[in-house]
């Protein structure tokens, strides 16, 4: 797979902000264990029209830990380019409400990634792949569209957001433990 070209604050914020995620898998992020969900991840070419790439693999978050304030020594993002600390950097500074949910140590895994180019339209790509989840009842899978030179960054938002959206049920977990 190439190596993705450098990113921009502007590139990174881009992307984020172009993220929509079209399905998103049913369970929320285990408190207490590594959560896994399987990811397809689509975007246009940006060099040729009517080129579609449909990324496939997985994305772990390995359970959270309370850590000290310094963050980003605690933040892994294995299997990620570097571009993602750079995506941390700039979610730190322009992502309010998300520092707070990185404090926790989560580490970030990307791995079995595979990439097709399709020649048709994205709606037609997107409408396939929302069907074919739908009719396979599966749960697991999120369906993402982002910005094709900033994919990971798009794959990162994804999980998160689905972070963000666990946070609630963590915290009620970690006080019925005793933890906070």
């Amino acid at each position: 797979m190439p190596e993705l070209p450098h990113l921009s604050h502007d590139d990174i914020r881009y992307a984020a902000e172009m993220t929509k995620v079209l399905h998103e898998p049913y369970r929320r992020i285990e408190t207490f264990g590594d959560t896994r969900f399987n990811f397809l991840l689509i975007s246009e070419s940006m060099d040729s029209i009517g080129e579609v790439r449909v990324r496939s693999g997985w994305v772990e978050a390995e359970k959270p830990k309370i850590i000290r304030p310094s963050i980003y020594q605690e933040i892994s993002t294995e299997g990620f380019s570097d571009d993602a600390k750079q995506f941390f950097d700039w979610l730190s500074k322009h992502g309010p409400g998300f520092l707070t949910l990185l404090e926790y140590g989560f580490s970030f895994r990307r791995s079995d990634v595979h990439e097709e180019t399709l020649h048709e339209p994205i709606e037609s790509v997107r409408g396939r792949l929302l069907e074919q989840i739908k009719k396979d009842d599966d749960t697991d899978t999120a369906l993402i569209e982002g910005i094709d030179d900033a994919w990971e960054v798009s794959l990162l938002k994804f999980t998160v957001e689905m972070i963000q959206k666990s946070h609630e049920i963590n915290i009620f977990d970690f006080k019925r433990k005793g933890l906070l």
